[in-house]
């Protein structure tokens, strides 16, 4: 227990260079005091404490604005870097190595019950804002965009960003999309029906316009 303590201590060295002592980061980092909770919690949750281990839970919440259930697994040197809104599901299983930004869900898509809570590899980044939602897996080495919203499986050593997430990048190549495939959006159409109306308006004023130089003619 001491030895994964002193590794979840260690990676904020490793990733953050704004990290000056120990002392410091022991007091000051939020991300740190919520996954030392949460390995507390959890130990209760594994001995069916439930409730012991969910007020610990709530108290880490209301303290560092992190919130992650008992139930949920996570590996070695985990860092959760400027973690207000975080928000890591029950049925969540994180590998090692694994790093995430503040406003990032790991969540459910409904009420269905088991499984219904992401699984994310090894070495994986989570950028500011995204959301991984449902009963899918981030492979190894994974990377996903900031905003971004990931609703299926993301392969080995790939790049997601966009909403609803698409893989731009695999294995350090570049992937095409069409782009005739993006969400819509109602700004943009109403504004090219703005454009098509103008368009006629122009062209009917031109008519008329030829209309008088023939009548005067």
């Amino acid at each position: 227990m001491f030895k994964l303590l002193k590794e979840d201590l260690d990676v904020v060295f490793d990733q953050d260079p704004a990290a000056r002592n120990y002392f410091e980061v022991i007091l000051t980092y939020s991300g740190l005091h919520a996954i030392w909770s949460h390995r507390l919690a959890h130990w209760f949750w594994n001995k069916k404490s439930f409730f012991i281990a969910r007020c610990i839970s709530q108290l880490s919440r209301f303290l560092t604005g992190i919130e992650i259930h008992p139930g949920a697994t996570i590996g070695r040197r985990f860092f959760i870097d400027h973690g207000m809104g975080v928000v890591i599901g029950e049925t969540c299983e994180i590998g090692d190595n694994v790093t995430i930004f503040q406003g990032v869900t790991l969540g459910g898509t409904g009420k269905e019950k088991g499984k219904r809570h992401p699984t994310i590899g090894d070495h994986v980044l989570i950028s500011t804002g995204a959301k991984v939602l449902g009963s899918i897996t981030i492979d190894d080495c994974s990377k996903i965009g900031g905003g971004s919203v990931v609703l299926k499986d993301v392969p080995y050593h790939s790049t997601v960003v966009g909403v609803p997430g698409r893989v731009v990048r695999q294995n350090g190549v570049k992937i095409e999309h069409d782009l005739n495939h993006s969400l819509p959006d109602p700004i943009a159409d109403k504004m090219k029906e703005m454009e098509q109306e103008i368009k006629r308006l122009n062209h009917d004023i031109e008519q008329l316009k030829e209309g008088v130089k023939e009548d005067g003619s």
